[in-house]
């Protein structure tokens, strides 16, 4: 379903996908740096988003301010976090009964993690190759969170190497878990399709 939802600096242009009966959680799936062509069409937020789907969930993927026909201009990262918080604001309203849950793609994964660690509706943090070794970009949130963290990330990732994700990892609260797409690049060129297939392993049966 494409729609429109309110942000904070106009309307926000979204996409979402819910399943037949009441959904197992409601999820926000961030995408990567606008600045570097991402948009909720990139690759590995669709396929992300829909392998969470076919486990039961429904997903919100939703363009940053400034990106497709999503109203205002790039924030560097301060607006965007009030974009993703919108979102989950409005999910929530949609699906009042779900569990809420976080997830994002790079850029977007830094936006779900901060964003869902500070709020407490949301039980579960979800980052696709989150860019840890950035320093523009603070994971305090997430570093002193006790919510399950799922991680997918790339063994060739060029942007974030797989070096600084497992440093960054073994700084985590528990639960946490980490899958490792072999050969993948920062973008999984080719391989966005196991994304999908690893979020969904890793959150099928979590309760």
């Amino acid at each position: 379903m494409h729609l429109e939802i309110p942000g904070p600096a106009g309307r926000l242009e979204a996409l979402l996908d819910e399943p037949a009966g009441a959904p197992r959680a409601a999820v926000v799936f961030g995408h990567p740096d606008p600045t570097q062509r991402g948009t909720m069409h990139t690759k590995a937020v669709f396929q992300g988003a829909k392998g969470l789907a076919r486990i039961g969930c429904a997903v919100l993927r939703f363009n940053f301010r400034g990106v497709g026909s999503s109203e205002g201009q790039f924030d560097s990262g301060r607006g965007e976090l009030d974009d993703y918080q919108a979102a989950l604001d409005w999910i929530t309203t949609r699906h009042p009964g779900a569990a809420l849950w976080a997830a994002g793609f790079s850029f977007g994964a830094w936006a779900a993690l901060e964003t869902g660690a500070a709020d407490p509706r949301v039980s579960v943090l979800i980052g696709v190759a989150p860019p840890v070794n950035r320093d523009k970009y603070s994971f305090a949130a997430t570093l002193e969170s006790t919510k399950p963290k799922f991680f997918v990330h790339g063994e060739l990732d060029e942007l974030s190497p797989l070096k600084a994700m497992w440093a960054f990892y073994a700084k985590l609260k528990e639960p946490k878990e980490l899958v490792v797409i072999d050969g993948a690049s920062h973008l999984f060129e080719g391989k966005t399709e196991e994304v999908g297939e690893a979020l969904a392993d890793l959150l099928g049966d979590f309760e």
